[in-house]
């Protein structure tokens, strides 16, 4: 079975769910600027797994939205993807709210 990432935006959340990497980013990409103008917040709390290249996704989703005038914050930040943001030191850009 194919590897897919699924998503929506509701009540200002961008709620990501499934697989966020290289084979599946590509769609998401497309609609970027589209979905980051509605979206306040992103809640990665249904990816099952991110790899590099999504992480990079997660870091333009967060600077569209902040050329757009927005600092969206993630939610559902898994240890996983925890242990990957800081492997790449990106703690100050990728910042759950609590």
């Amino acid at each position: 079975m194919a590897a897919s990432l699924r998503w929506q935006v509701e009540a200002g959340v961008l709620r990501l769910a499934g697989e966020l990497d290289r084979d599946t980013l590509l769609p998401l990409w497309q609609q970027r600027a589209t979905l980051m103008q509605q979206a306040e917040s992103i809640d990665v709390s249904g990816l099952d797994r991110v790899d590099s290249p999504g992480l990079a996704l997660l870091v333009h989703l967060h600077e569209t939205a902040r050329q757009q005038g927005r600092a969206p914050r993630f939610i559902g930040i898994t240890d996983k993807l925890a242990s990957l943001i800081t492997l790449y030191n990106l703690q100050k850009i990728i910042v759950e709210n609590v």
